[in-house]
C-alpha cells in the first residue's frame, strides 16, 4: 500500500480506512470471482459451439446481406443469454434505443403495457409519452409529433414496488387477470431510484405467476447494468424479450457502440422490422468491422463486470464507514453494478463527481458540471473519462440534481481503478470542504 501514498497522494488516515474496507469486503469478492468464472466458461463454450473463426471478424459493404460474422455474433449472444434469437448491432445507438425498438416492435394500437417496477428510467419517459404532462395528462404541443407510444394509442400503466423493494405480485396478478395487458415491463436495475436491483430468482417468481394466469403476456426486461452479475439471466428463467447496451456490461469496455435484443424468435423478428423496415428486418445492416471488438468485449465481460462489482462493494463500505446511507448496503446481494450513495446536498454530489472525473484515464483535467441533458427531467451531472464515450462499464458517476441528492457510482474496467475512483470522490469532497 505505501506506493499508493507515494504515487497518488492519499493521506495516511484515508489509506488506513481503505485497508480496513478491503479487509471487510474480501470474502464477498471471492463470491463475485466465482460467478465471473462460471460466466467466462459459458461464453467460451458458446463461441466454440458456433465455430467462431477469424473470418467472422471481416465485414461486408452495402446492404450487408448474408454476413456470416453478424450471424455468428447473434447466435453467440442468443446462446449466452439462453434465448432463441438475438439482434446485436452497432446501429442501435444505446440502451434506450434498444428498449424503444422492443416496445415499438411488439406493441400495437390499443395494447396495454404495464411497468411493474414503477416509472421506467428517465430516458423512456418521452418514448412512452408519459412526460412532460399537463393537468389533463396530455403532453404539451412542443413534445407532440415525436412518435411516442401514446401517440399511437398504446396504453400505459404502472405498478410501484412494495416499500421493501419487492415486486407487488398480488397486484400484478390482479392486473394481468383483469386488464389483459399485452406486455409486462420490468426494469432490473435501480436506475435513478433509491431501490435495490431485482434478482433473477425474483424475476423468475413473477414470470411463473404471470404465465400461470395468461401465457400470452409478453414479459420484457430492461437488463441494462445487470448482465453477468449472476449465473443466469432473465431470459434463462422465462423472460420473453430483453434488451441492453453494448457499452455497458456485455461489451466489456471494448465494444465501441451498439445494443442488443434477445428473446423469443418471433418477438425478436418483430423488433428487427422496427430496427430496419418491414419486409427486411435483420437481413440487412452492416456491422462496420465491429464484430471483433463486440466479441472480444463479450469474452472479457464477466471479469470486467466482476471488477465493477468489487468496486461497487468497496464504495458502499467506504461511504458506510463515513456515515452515509448507501443502497445497496455493502454486504447485500446485488443484481446490477450500480452503487447509490445519499449525499444530502448538491455541492457534495458535484464534488463527488469531480473526484471521479479526476481519477479517469481520459479527460481527467475536465471538471463536470450539471446541465439540462436531453431525455432527463432534471439537470444531470455526469463524470466519465472513458476510452469509449458514455461507456458506463468504465468508471463513471452521475446524478440528477434533485433531492435527496443521491449519486450513482458504477463501473471500472479493473478493480484498482474503481477503488481509486471511490477514494478520489472522498478526497474531492474534502478539498471542497463539503465533508
Amino acid at each position: 500500500m505505501p506506493h499508493y501514498l507515494e504515487l497518488l497522494g492519499i493521506p495516511s488516515d484515508v489509506l488506513a480506512l481503505v485497508q480496513d474496507v478491503e479487509q471487510d469486503t474480501c470474502a464477498l469478492n471471492a463470491d463475485i470471482d466465482a460467478k465471473a468464472s462460471y460466466n467466462q466458461i459459458k461464453i467460451l463454450k458458446s463461441m466454440q459451439a458456433h465455430r467462431l473463426s477469424d473470418m467472422h471478424f471481416a465485414w461486408n459493404t452495402g446492404y450487408g446481406y448474408d454476413d456470416p460474422g453478424r450471424e455468428t455474433v447473434e447466435k453467440i449472444y442468443a446462446s449466452v443469454f439462453d434465448a432463441e434469437a438475438a439482434l446485436v448491432r452497432p446501429l442501435i445507438v444505446n440502451g434506450t434505443h434498444a428498449l424503444s425498438l422492443c416496445l415499438q416492435g411488439v406493441l400495437r394500437p390499443g395494447d396495454l403495457m404495464i411497468s411493474v417496477t414503477g416509472k421506467p428510467y428517465d430516458t423512456l419517459d418521452q418514448v412512452i409519452g408519459i412526460t412532460p404532462a399537463t393537468a389533463n395528462g396530455h403532453p404539451p404541443a412542443a413534445s407532440r409529433g415525436q412518435g411516442t407510444l401514446a401517440e399511437y394509442g398504446i396504453l400505459y400503466a404502472q405498478i410501484d414496488l412494495l416499500e421493501d423493494g419487492r415486486l407487488d405480485l398480488e397486484r400484478i396478478a390482479t392486473c394481468v387477470s383483469s386488464e389483459k395487458p399485452r406486455m409486462i415491463y420490468l426494469q432490473r436495475s435501480s436506475g435513478y431510484s433509491w431501490r435495490r436491483a431485482l434478482t433473477v430468482p425474483e424475476i423468475a417468481d413473477m414470470i411463473r405467476a404471470i404465465k400461470a394466469i395468461d401465457p400470452q403476456v409478453v414479459v420484457m426486461v430492461d437488463n441494462c447494468y445487470g448482465e453477468f452479475i449472476d449465473t443466469q439471466e432473465p431470459t434463462s428463467v422465462g423472460a420473453d424479450l430483453m434488451a441492453g447496451s453494448l457499452i455497458k456490461n456485455p461489451g466489456g469496455g471494448l465494444a465501441l457502440s451498439g445494443g442488443y435484443v434477445v428473446g423469443r424468435r418471433d418477438l425478436v423478428e418483430l423488433v428487427s422490422y422496427r430496427m430496419t423496415t418491414p419486409g427486411i428486418g435483420g437481413e440487412c445492416g452492416l456491422t462496420f468491422g465491429q464484430n471483433r471488438t463486440i466479441l472480444q468485449g463479450l469474452f472479457m465481460a464477466p471479469m470486467v463486470v466482476a471488477s465493477a462489482l468489487k468496486g461497487a462493494v468497496f464504495c458502499a463500505r467506504l461511504y458506510e464507514r463515513l456515515g452515509f446511507e448507501v443502497n445497496p448496503k455493502w454486504d447485500q446481494g446485488r443484481s446490477d453494478i450500480i452503487q447509490a450513495v445519499r449525499l444530502g446536498t448538491a455541492d457534495r454530489v458535484i464534488s463527488f463527481c469531480r473526484g471521479i472525473q479526476s481519477a479517469a484515464p481520459v479527460d481527467a483535467h475536465v471538471v463536470p458540471m450539471p446541465w439540462a441533458m436531453p431525455g432527463y427531467t432534471s439537470d444531470v451531472i455526469m463524470a466519465a473519462g472513458a476510452f469509449v464515450q458514455g461507456s458506463s462499464i468504465e468508471l463513471s458517476a452521475d446524478a440528477p440534481i434533485r433531492e435527496p441528492f443521491d449519486v450513482f457510482f458504477q463501473g471500472g474496467l479493473t478493480f484498482a481503478h474503481s477503488q481509486y475512483g471511490a477514494v478520489r470522490s472522498l478526497l474531492a469532497m474534502r478539498e471542497d470542504k463539503v465533508l
